[in-house]
């Protein structure tokens, strides 16, 4: 989340709200959207940092706002962060240890995991499916979001298939 608010603002100043709108609006429904309150707690961590720098705003029929604006800091933080490549492999994933587990513990069962991991797996699909059908069209950012995930899935089920068969 911080990143992406330092991303938001790189564009030119904003307050809290406006940049919830912006996140929700460019990732679209599949993505989970943020509170307002997550926001601007972020956002006071980014100044404390020095990342970014806030500004109260006066409004006559409105309670004053604050207005934030990216420092020189929050700018080679976001070069940084552009520059770095995401090279992590999923290999922390709390099912695959749920799965090694089962038949040390005696407590589950390796197939029965793997089908309703599958079950769970193919109903996330469904969902992304209606999402991706509700998504307004112009919206390309989300549409690729929601085909990641769903090429993720396909891999994750037939990761699923290949640990059934060497477990069977």
């Amino acid at each position: 989340m911080r990143l992406a608010l330092l991303a938001l603002l790189a564009r030119g100043p904003a307050h809290g709200y406006e940049l919830k709108q912006d996140l929700e609006q460019l990732l679209g429904s599949a993505y989970p959207q943020p509170n307002v309150g997550q926001i601007y707690v972020t956002l006071g961590r980014l100044e404390k940092s020095g990342l970014i720098e806030g500004e109260d705003v006066e409004q006559s029929s409105r309670p004053n706002k604050k207005v934030y604006h990216l420092t020189d800091a929050g700018r080679e933080a976001l070069h940084a962060w552009f520059e770095e490549t995401e090279d992590e492999p999923r290999v922390r994933d709390e099912f695959f240890m749920k799965l090694a587990l089962a038949s040390q513990t005696g407590l589950a069962d390796q197939i029965a995991l793997i089908n309703k991991q599958r079950r769970q797996y193919l109903n996330t699909m469904r969902t992304l499916s209606k999402l991706a059908a509700a998504e307004d069209r112009d919206n390309r950012i989300a549409h690729l979001l929601i085909e990641g995930a769903m090429l993720h899935l396909q891999a994750d089920l037939d990761w699923l298939e290949r640990c059934q068969e060497e477990l069977e």
